[in-house]
C-alpha cells in the first residue's frame, strides 16, 4: 500500500528511529509499503520515518524499481567504515524539488539485517554509498540539509518557508 511521505518540518523526521526487535509480518508489510511508496515516487531510497514509522528500516534501489533484484532492505543498519569523500547533488523525497551538493563518503561498509533477518555486510561505493548513507542518516533523525554549510541550509529553509506561506509545501 502506498503511503504518504512526510515532508521537511515534520518532527518525526528529526528523531532517532527505534531498532527493530524482530522481523514480524508487520515489518514485512512495512517493507512492502515502503517499496511501493518509493517506486511510485521514483525514489532510489526510503526510510521508515519518512512514512511515519519510527523504526530502523530503510530501502535502497538504484534501479528505481526497474530491477527487483536490486532492492536492498536494511534493518538496524550500522555503518562500520567510511572512506574518501564525494560531493554530488542529491535530493530527498521528504524535500521535493530541493537539491543541494552534499558531502558523503565515497565508500562505506554497512552491517544490517536483511528482510529474512540474516546479518549482512555490504561494501558500497559511489552512488550506492551515497544512497545508503542518506537513508541511514534518516534513521538517525538527520536530513541532508543538516550536512550543509549553515549559509546553504539557511537559503533552503528560507525557500521552504516561502513555499509554506504560499501554500505550496
Amino acid at each position: 500500500m502506498r503511503r504518504p511521505i512526510l515532508r521537511y518540518g515534520d518532527p518525526l523526521l528529526h528523531q532517532k528511529a527505534a531498532p527493530v526487535a524482530a522481523i514480524t509480518p508487520a515489518i514485512d508489510g512495512l517493507i512492502e509499503d515502503m517499496r511501493e511508496t518509493m517506486h511510485v515516487a521514483a525514489g532510489v531510497g526510503l526510510a521508515a520515518p519518512q512514512i511515519g514509522e519510527s523504526l530502523q528500516v530503510c530501502l535502497v534501489d538504484l534501479s528505481a524499481g526497474r530491477r527487483p533484484d536490486q532492492l536492498l532492505v536494511l534493518i538496524n543498519p550500522d555503518v562500520v567504515e567510511r572512506d574518501g569523500m564525494q560531493l554530488k547533488e542529491e535530493g530527498c523525497l521528504s524535500l521535493p524539488g530541493i537539491e543541494a551538493t552534499v558531502p558523503r563518503p565515497l565508500r562505506l561498509t554497512v552491517r544490517a539485517l536483511d528482510r529474512d533477518g540474516d546479518l549482512r555486510e555490504i561494501r558500497a561505493e559511489g552512488l550506492l554509498a551515497r544512497a545508503i548513507q542518506h537513508e541511514v542518516d534518516h534513521l538517525n533523525g538527520i536530513l541532508f540539509l543538516d550536512r550543509l554549510r549553515p549559509v546553504y541550509r539557511w537559503a533552503i529553509t528560507r525557500r521552504i518557508s516561502r513555499l509554506r506561506r504560499a501554500g505550496k509545501w
